[in-house]
């Protein structure tokens, strides 16, 4: 019973530290002295019922509201003493301020507000997700102080849950007011003044507001929590004028529908702040509160009214409250009469079954049954056909009032009109009868009260709105915030992911490495036999099965954005196992650039607007080219050096479609083996090998000095994979071939494509002569490895990724970034070369190894930070030399072949005589 007072007493707040015997303290005599003390005045009986547990500057929540009531027979409005508790963020309601046990309670953690115009003054609504309840306040001022210190407290509440989890013991050491001031330092909305007169602690002292009826404030959903309200206020008023005695104890049957949970009361007698005292104490204080409430202001009335006659009527006042309340009580007694009579029935039905001696009679129990279920089947089903006819004779008479309101608004509309009419003739009348000034003053000031009528309305409704808005941005900023620290949580969780994922690469990738060079060891026929079976178990398990597996957030997919094949297929089964690390590294380096490097890259290019030639951009292209942004860049690359003749390219497909080009039948041989690992090319019926076929016959007819040479298919199917556009790709093959590449690169002799070989072979000498010396060692021609590197700018050498980021910056800077890249391969697998000590398997190395670079970054940076100075004027004068010196070696080489030829022509006649001679002879 103790929990159930201290309970009760939420809405008030316990008592302080005002006049208290002592807590040990139990005989009857203190608690005598006790209450003639507290009934010696009426301020001290307020400042003993409402004086604040805790003596801090925050308040404590609560007030009278009246709550729309949604369920039960009676649909009203009734008035509800609100409290706000602050350790679990309910909102409890009670029927009033000295009620022991709540009605119910509401749940403000999950729950939204919300105040329209339209609903009229002081209304508002608190949806929860399982209902809607709407409250009403006596003023607009109460409404907006409800709405600010709900919503204030409950971020306060949600900051703290947030900031100290459950079961932290800082959490149950610290009260719930003093964890945050995170919203107490955010003025969102300006400070509503206290509404005294409704809200606090001094609105408990004043009389509960009436209602029309006695019985229309009481809830019928809660019978048990009336009666245990009323018993006990009854029984605290009989105690309170000396009557001892007791109704019946609540110790023995206590119930509470709306918190059976005793933990949840608990918490309610914390957040409530009851000082525990004596028995006899605690026992005084809904006495004294019902005493408080019951006589409204008694003893200072008693005491203002001098005149016998106004006592008399303040004390029959009371007697008219006293006797309504008792009428209620009656009414709700006899329904809970008519319930335990039916609970009753049952019972004795049900212990006749279980008493019956034979099962004959349990039987025709059960059939007795089944015909009253059947009876009330039959009811039920009459009940609803009355019900259904009631509905019609309901929509006949909403349709009959629905018509007489349309003639009962046309008859006003007739009187509108009559009335209008009137007033026209009146005011012409009063026209011709009065000063003309006069009237016209008189027109302006009625149109001025109207306006000002009008302004002031439209004023109110402005100011709702602006309010309205006011607490709109800030669960809108709220909300922002939480999405931000959510966002912030969520980013470092994908860093994390992509580490792990990326070591998990790394990992397999030495294992598969591991692999290989078990396989080529010596090792015995067991062991052999072991690594096989690991190397295609190894081989048989797809990349893509990790996505199934669980999270991914870069699933090496089969092919790229391009079509290119990310793991290639070879056929024999050393270089599949090569492919699988491959794809492996890839996807490890793709992993750990991800958030380091390329989003803050991807965002730097999402800054650039209007493209023009600088440092910045220079750096930017040679970075690399974000997938959304490379054909913007490339076309405008291509338009800056190469003018677009309007109808040229259609005119060169005309004319290749009517005159059948000399390099027609090489063009056709070179389709099929054009990017083979690549989707768009892979077959004769890709989508993009009409294209292609279209764009090599357009450039034949171009340039007629080079028509076609082998190598220009690889570079116009790039071109066609970033630019799409049929048209675009062909101007990129002009600009690569006449404004990128010397003359003569893709002439019949390849003579600058020789004369750059013997200046990259300087270059490497320079650059890295360890290397050059291992090759010269072992007679190594290097030219026969990169010549095919510098004809087709590394197409078909390099992995895609790293081979468009290469063409990116080939397509801005020039043929310098080959020499760069070219030595940059060299340098990233110099280590691994030099410890190769035989000319065949260094040649067999040099055939793939530009496929194991997956790295991009270290590459790029090997190309344009390590290999360092690279001017472009020693390139071309290192050209110019090397091409004097090739064309006088073809000089000579031409004059010993016309020598030779020369030679022949004379010799010819005269060994063919002797042949002859030596046949005849012969035969």
């Amino acid at each position: 019973m103790n929990k159930g007072q201290e309970s009760g007493a939420c809405p008030l707040a316990a008592p302080g530290n005002s006049e208290e015997s002592n807590p040990g303290n139990n005989s009857s005599n203190g608690a005598s002295a006790k209450e003639t003390n507290m009934l010696s005045s009426s301020g001290d009986l307020e400042d003993v019922q409402l004086k604040p547990s805790r003596e801090t500057s925050r308040k404590t929540l609560c007030g009278y509201l009246n709550k729309l009531g949604i369920k039960g027979p009676i649909k009203t409005w009734k008035s509800r003493w609100f409290f706000y508790d602050e350790n679990k963020c309910h909102l409890l309601y009670y029927r009033t301020a000295q009620d022991i046990n709540p009605l119910g309670s509401i749940d403000l953690s999950s729950a939204t507000f919300d105040c329209k115009v339209e609903n009229g003054e002081g209304f508002f609504e608190i949806r929860t997700p399982s209902r809607v309840f709407t409250l009403k306040a006596i003023s607009k001022q109460a409404m907006m102080y409800w709405l600010q210190q709900l919503q204030m407290r409950r971020w306060e509440f949600c900051n703290a849950r947030s900031r100290f989890p459950v079961g932290s013991s800082q959490l149950v050491n610290e009260p719930l007011a003093g964890r945050t001031n995170v919203v107490e330092n955010e003025d969102f909305l300006p400070p509503v003044k206290t509404p005294t007169e409704a809200v606090g602690l001094k609105a408990a002292s004043l009389p509960a507001p009436r209602m029309s009826t006695a019985l229309q404030n009481i809830s019928l959903k809660h019978p048990w929590t009336e009666i245990q309200n009323t018993v006990y206020s009854i029984c605290g008023s009989k105690q309170l004028w000396g009557n001892n005695g007791n109704v019946f104890s609540f110790s023995e049957v206590q119930e509470d529908p709306e918190n059976p949970d005793k933990e949840q009361e608990a918490e309610v007698e914390t957040g409530c702040a009851v000082k525990k005292g004596t028995l006899e104490d605690r026992r005084m204080e809904p006495r004294l509160k019902w005493l408080n409430s019951g006589f409204p202001g008694l003893p200072e009335e008693l005491s203002r009214e001098r005149n016998p006659m106004d006592k008399v009527s303040v004390l029959q006042q009371q007697i008219l409250t006293l006797t309504e309340e008792v009428k209620s009580q009656k009414e709700l007694v006899k329904l809970l009469h008519k319930a335990l009579e039916a609970a009753q029935q049952e019972k004795r039905v049900s212990s006749m079954y279980l008493t019956a001696a034979e099962d004959k009679d349990r039987l025709e129990l059960v059939r007795h049954k089944v015909r009253q279920i059947a009876d009330l089947t039959s009811r039920l089903e009459a009940l609803e056909q009355e019900k259904k006819e009631l509905e019609q004779m309901l929509t006949l008479r909403d349709s009959h009032i629905q018509e007489l309101k349309e003639h009962v608004q046309l008859l006003m509309e007739k009187n509108h009109a009559k009335q209008e009419v009137i007033m026209t003739l009146t005011e012409q009348m009063a026209q011709e009868l009065s000063d003309p000034m006069q009237e016209a003053s008189t027109i302006a000031a009625g149109t001025l009260y109207k306006q000002q009528e009008e302004i002031e309305h439209l004023k109110d409704v402005i100011d709702a709105y602006k309010t309205q808005n006011q607490i709109l941005n800030s669960e809108i900023h709220q909300v922002t915030r939480l999405w931000t620290s959510v966002a912030e949580n969520e980013k470092a969780l994908l860093m994390k992911c992509a580490c792990l994922q990326a070591r998990n690469c790394q990992m397999e990738s030495k294992y598969l490495t591991v692999l290989r060079k078990l396989q080529e060891a010596d090792l015995p026929s067991c062991h052999a036999e072991l690594v096989r079976n690991l190397i295609q178990e190894a081989l048989q398990w797809d990349v893509k099965e990790g996505a199934a597996e669980g999270f991914n957030l870069n699933p090496v997919s089969e092919y790229d954005e391009y079509g290119f094949m990310t793991v290639p297929d070879y056929e024999v089964e050393d270089w599949k196992l090569l492919a699988k690390i491959q794809a492996l590294e890839i996807k490890s380096n793709n992993l750990r650039s991800q958030e380091v490097v390329e989003k803050p890259l991807r965002d730097r290019w999402n800054s650039v607007g209007e493209l023009s030639p600088s440092a910045e951009l220079k750096s930017l292209i040679r970075s690399g080219i974000p997938v959304e942004h490379r054909q913007r860049v490339w076309r405008w690359i291509v338009s800056r050096h190469c003018s677009h003749r309007p109808d040229h390219y259609q005119q060169l497909l005309r004319q290749s479609k009517s005159t059948e080009h000399p390099a027609c039948r090489q063009i056709e041989l070179d389709l099929p083996r054009t990017l083979t690992n690549n989707k768009h090319f892979s077959s004769p019926t890709s989508r993009l090998i009409p294209k292609l076929r279209r764009l090599l016959l357009a450039f034949s007819w171009h340039n007629p000095a080079i028509g076609y040479c082998q190598g220009l298919n690889r570079l116009a199917a790039v071109a066609l994979l970033v630019l799409e556009d049929e048209e675009s790709a062909f101007w990129c093959l002009v600009h690569i071939v006449e404004n990128l590449m010397p003359a003569d690169y893709y002439s019949d002799t390849l003579i600058t494509s020789q004369v750059d070989q013997r200046v990259f072979k300087d270059f490497l000498s320079e650059k890295l002569p360890r290397l050059m010396a291992h090759f010269e060692q072992y007679r190594i021609d290097v030219s026969l490895i990169t010549f095919n590197w510098f004809l087709v700018a590394f197409v078909d050498s390099l992995v895609s990724d790293i081979l468009l980021r290469v063409w990116d910056a080939f397509l801005y800077e020039g043929t310098k970034v080959i020499f760069r890249y070219a030595l940059a391969i060299f340098k990233y697998n110099e280590e691994e070369i030099l410890r190769i000590n035989d000319s065949v398997e260094i040649y067999q190395y040099l055939r793939f190894f530009t496929r194991m670079i997956t790295d991009g970054r270290k590459l790029m940076n090997i190309a344009f930070n390590d290999l360092n100075p690279f001017p472009m004027k020693l390139l071309r004068n290192r050209r110019t030399m090397h091409r004097g010196e090739l064309e006088a070696e073809l000089y000579e080489l031409a004059q010993i072949k016309a020598a030779y030829v020369k030679e022949r022509a004379e010799q010819g006649p005269q060994d063919l005589k002797e042949v002859v001679s030596e046949e005849e002879e012969e035969i």
